[in-house]
């Protein structure tokens, strides 16, 4: 197969695979779309119990204060009736205190029975709106995650025929450069193939030695960028070659090497320097 015909073949590729991954990061990240809403009816449920525990206590502390009070309406009927039978006045003012003694029970506890009525009231509304927002939610949720569903099905089908476009356009090419170019688009934001112009390459835009960029001109291979590791193909620049190629100083990518090599020398030197003259 000419290398034209697999450059295009990979161009239509870099379309289908980038569509694919596409769908499948938001097939992904559809569901999180639930995650503030299901935080939400957390909340909601955490908060109901809590109501329902406060109104729990409230209604048996209620019960407890009904009792009471009870308890001290009749220690006063009581000590009301024996009045009239009383000889001294020792015990006429005995059971005086006594009355008056149940008597202010017995208005505390009305106080209390009455403010935890109040709560039960208070926290019984509570309980009915946060079970009509708890019942709201939950509604919306079924509808939602319905719809999720459906959209995530229509993304699936949508893959699936992606995958079958795939699978005609690569039969003719090899599968460790399908392998390196399906990897290449999923970390290069979907682009796998660029051009190389005047020495350049469009992807990372990094200057390519002269050598390196001869080989990609020729057409005769499958090129990598040293750089951004996409699949480099040639396109004539508006200003022409002539002056890039004809650069006897442009070197290759072992020049590269090499500079990097003095630097890392220079840079070994500046810090024993730095370290004889902190030794003395």
């Amino acid at each position: 197969m000419a290398m034209d015909d697999v450059f295009d073949k990979l161009r239509t590729l870099q379309d289908i695979l980038s569509q694919k991954i596409s769908l499948e990061q938001d097939i992904q990240e559809i569901p999180k779309l639930l995650i503030t809403q299901e935080e939400l009816l957390a909340r909601l449920k955490k908060s109901f119990i809590e109501k329902n525990q406060d109104y729990e206590k409230a209604r048996v502390q209620s019960l407890e204060y009904r009792s009471l009070l009870t308890e001290a309406e009749n220690a006063r009927e009581r000590a009301e009736k024996n009045m009239d039978s009383i000889n001294t006045q020792r015990e006429y003012e005995a059971l005086d205190k006594e009355i008056r003694d149940a008597a202010e029970r017995e208005q505390q506890y009305r106080k209390d029975l009455q403010r935890e009525e109040r709560s039960l009231l208070e926290l019984d509304e509570q309980m009915k709106q946060s079970t009509a927002l708890i019942e709201q939610q939950e509604h919306e949720m079924a509808d939602r995650r319905a719809g999720i569903e459906l959209e995530i099905a229509h993304k699936k089908a949508a893959i699936d025929r992606l995958i079958e476009e795939e699978k005609n356009l690569t039969p003719d090419l090899d599968s460790e450069v399908l392998f390196k170019f399906e990897r290449i688009i999923r970390n290069k934001m979907g682009r796998g193939i660029v051009a190389i112009k005047g020495g350049v390459c469009m992807g990372c835009h990094m200057i390519l030695p002269a050598q390196f960029a001869n080989t990609v001109r020729k057409g005769e291979e499958i090129v990598f960028c040293p750089y951004c590791s996409r699949i480099l193909f040639y396109e004539e620049s508006e200003q022409g070659e002539e002056v890039f190629f004809d650069n006897e100083d442009s070197g290759s990518l072992s020049d590269l090497d090499d500079m990097e090599d003095e630097e890392y020398d220079e840079e070994e030197e500046e810090d024993e320097k730095v370290n004889i003259d902190y030794d003395e």
